[in-house]
């Protein structure tokens, strides 16, 4: 019988022989749980440790049976309706995640195997270096027996006779070894765990920097698990950390070092289109997969416990550079996606930059169905975010939406199913209210959530579908462009939903979507029909405006105006001021000024606003408001008319007519100079109002 290894001489002294037994039978029953799930009881061979054993697992897989058969009957009562319905943006899809998690388990057959004792699950690492040492003994005798074939490899191999190992740092881990051996044979004695020291973490620094030792990175990651689980009674440890430096030395040299040494030992490859490859099987893949594994779910474990921002958004950046290694392992990915979905949607600034940093990363994997899952979680998280909208919430909620709209504009092909559902969702919510004409109807529409995710897909799409990205394309169309339509007509069919006074700020929200999808894509929205109702009924209303102390309504942070606000000439001020420079925008726009036919098309806008004009006897500061914006678009259309006057050429020469209204200098045009003047001075009472917020340049008085 051959010398037993060091890796089994060390697993037999450390005294977790029955501890190990104990774990391979919980993974035994795990595996029935598996088989239970999957319908196929009784296929697989198992062999009992013991007759009492066998019969505990019998019992718990008729258990699981049991809970299978429920499960399945859950599922099948799904309709169209319950995942389409009204209430698909109060859901949580808890019962959803639940099925994953159970596809999952069934995925990640080998993942429960990593609750063995770390020093007994990752033994197999030591002996990854014992084999480079050998490889090279083997190509010292092949030089001695075989000149002529060791002289070829030198001309055409040369890579293999420069394989270099960890053997030059050996002699410092062997001795690091019998201490550690020592420090076993003490706890057996004593009953004490090993205290980790600065010198202990400095001779691993050393080993991995120098050598890039998987022995030394074994025994890191160990000391790192110890440290996840120091305050839970049920973990077997094996180090005891006592300094707050040395726990936070050991977390950062692990979270630092760690990719470097998988980087190295295992490299990965990054496509051109951006996405990474996993790395090639190999027999040390195989051996490291569990070690990083088992890492990987260290560090998820460790997030929520962290509570410096620092070493957070360093836990989420050295994170993702592991994701290549574990990204096969379906159960740690959806649970690492959902604490980096919590960090985006409630951290600070910075952790959720990092955080998005994560999931993007996470998304570039070339597995469509991890792809599908980071999109359709993502876009869940953001709706669950839009739920109430604030002063104060705006700012985070604007970075989640133009986050996970760059996030759906990395793979167009993989948007489009989701944008398609999700904007079909949008439609059936408005068409419920069309149809049923309730107040819980009208709920399911006019809310911060329908009008965010409105918001959300112009985003999207305006981003895909922008004439500067589609020349960069070489002219070629994005695959979300026939989602414009759509959604379009059902952004429209909310605002008439419901026409009255107090829904014209949910009214502007929509339109100021539409205003920037028409800008990125120049495709013509008509708003004038949605925008000239609200000046009109605002400064033509029967009865003189109430005078209020209230302060101007924000327009940004409502969407539906409080009763007290109604008939009031602060409210009617407001929407007067907002619907005008909205209308403004929306003329200024490429597809509408920049077209040649330009003053043919403000005619019956022109007619509209004076006939307003003539008819309004109370507001005049608004009526003011309206007259300076009618003479600014009457100049434009004159403008426009002498600058077309010098052309040779019909509306039936469509190539010319486009290259003309490309060289319209819009900026230069009295409505592009009014433009500006409104920006600016939007912009500053903008700032103005956040320094007060924050209280900011305050003059208290005596």
């Amino acid at each position: 019988m051959g010398k037993a290894a060091k890796s089994s001489r060390k697993f037999a002294a450390s005294g977790k022989l029955k501890q190990a037994i104990q774990s391979r039978r919980k993974h035994q029953q795990m595996q029935k749980k598996i088989q239970g799930r999957r319908g196929a009881h009784g296929k697989g061979k198992q062999q009992a440790v013991t007759e009492t054993d066998g019969r505990e697992r019998d019992d718990e897989e008729k258990e699981v049976k049991g809970v299978s058969k429920g499960a399945g009957k859950d599922a099948k009562k799904m309709t169209v309706e319950d995942l389409l319905g009204a209430d698909f943006m109060d859901n949580d899809n808890d019962a959803e995640e639940d099925e994953d998690d159970a596809e999952g388990d069934g995925l990640d057959t080998d993942e429960d195997e990593e609750d063995l004792a770390d020093d007994q699950s990752f033994a197999s690492i030591d002996d990854l270096e014992d084999h480079g040492t050998s490889h090279m003994l083997e190509l010292a005798q092949l030089a001695e027996k075989d000149p002529e074939f060791y002289k070829y490899l030198q001309e055409n191999d040369h890579e293999l006779l420069e394989f270099t190992t960890t053997q030059d740092g050996g002699d410092e881990m062997d001795e690091e070894d019998d201490v550690m051996d020592e420090d076993d044979n003490e706890e057996e004695i004593g009953e004490e765990l090993p205290v980790l020291t600065t010198s202990i973490l400095k001779t691993w620094q050393k080993a991995l920097l120098e050598h890039r030792s998987l022995r030394a990175l074994r025994k890191l990651l160990i000391a790192f698990r110890s440290a996840v689980h120091m305050n839970e009674d049920d973990q077997v440890l094996l180090w005891r950390i006592d300094n707050a430096a040395v726990y936070t030395k050991l977390v950062t040299t692990s979270l630092r070092y760690t990719p470097i040494v998988l980087a190295h030992h295992l490299p990965y490859k990054i496509l051109p289109n951006g996405k990474f490859k996993q790395p090639s099987q190999s027999a040390k893949q195989k051996a490291l997969q569990k070690l990083t594994l088992s890492y990987f779910n260290n560090v998820v474990h460790l997030i929520p416990q962290l509570t410096d921002p620092e070493t957070l958004r360093l836990a989420l950046t050295e994170s993702a550079k592991i994701l290549p290694y574990v990204v096969s392992s379906r159960k740690a990915v959806k649970t690492y996606l959902k604490k980096c979905l919590e960090l985006w949607s409630t951290g600070e600034d910075d952790v959720r930059i990092a955080a998005f940093l994560a999931i993007r990363r996470l998304a570039s994997s070339t597995d469509d169905s991890i792809v599908d899952l980071v999109l359709k979680s993502t876009y869940l998280a953001l709706v669950r975010a839009c739920k109430s909208t604030s002063t104060y919430r705006l700012p985070s909620i604007t970075l989640m939406k133009n986050s996970a709209c760059e996030l759906f504009c990395v793979d167009h092909g993989a948007t489009y199913p989701h944008a398609f559902g999700y904007i079909r969702q949008l439609a059936i919510l408005l068409r419920g209210g069309m149809k049923t004409k309730t107040k819980e109807a009208y709920k399911q529409v006019y809310n911060w959530q329908y009008a965010h995710c409105v918001d959300f897909w112009a985003l999207v799409l305006g981003r895909a579908c922008d004439v500067h990205a589609e020349a960069e394309r070489g002219g070629q169309e994005s695959e979300l462009k026939p989602l414009i339509y759509p959604l379009v007509q059902v952004s429209l069919g909310a605002i008439k939903l419901i026409s009255n006074s107090r829904s014209y700020p949910f009214h502007l929200h929509i339109a100021r979507s539409m205003l920037h999808l028409t800008r990125h894509t120049r495709i013509y929205v008509p708003l004038t029909p949605y925008l000239l109702p609200i000046i009109s009924s605002t400064l033509t209303a029967s009865g003189k405006p109430k005078s209020s102390t209230l302060r101007p309504l924000d327009m940004e942070t409502h969407i539906r105006a409080p009763a007290q606000y109604v008939k009031t000439r602060v409210y009617a001020a407001g929407l007067v001021e907002e619907t005008v420079f909205l209308l403004a925008e929306w003329l200024g726009s490429g597809p509408v000024h920049g077209s040649v036919a330009f003053p043919e098309l403000i005619v019956p806008i022109t007619v509209t606003l004076r006939r307003t004009l003539k008819n309004c006897k109370e507001l005049g500061k608004e009526a003011g408001m309206v007259k300076g914006l009618l003479e600014r678009v009457e100049d434009c259309a004159k403008w426009i008319d002498q600058s077309r006057s010098g052309i040779n050429f019909g509306p039936g020469k469509m190539d010319e007519v486009e290259q003309w209204e490309a060289n319209v200098g819009i900026d230069e045009s009295p409505l592009g100079k009014y433009l500006k003047v409104q920006r600016k001075s939007r912009e500053k009472r903008k700032r103005m109002i956040d320094k007060a917020n924050k209280g900011e340049d305050e003059i208290l008085e005596d």
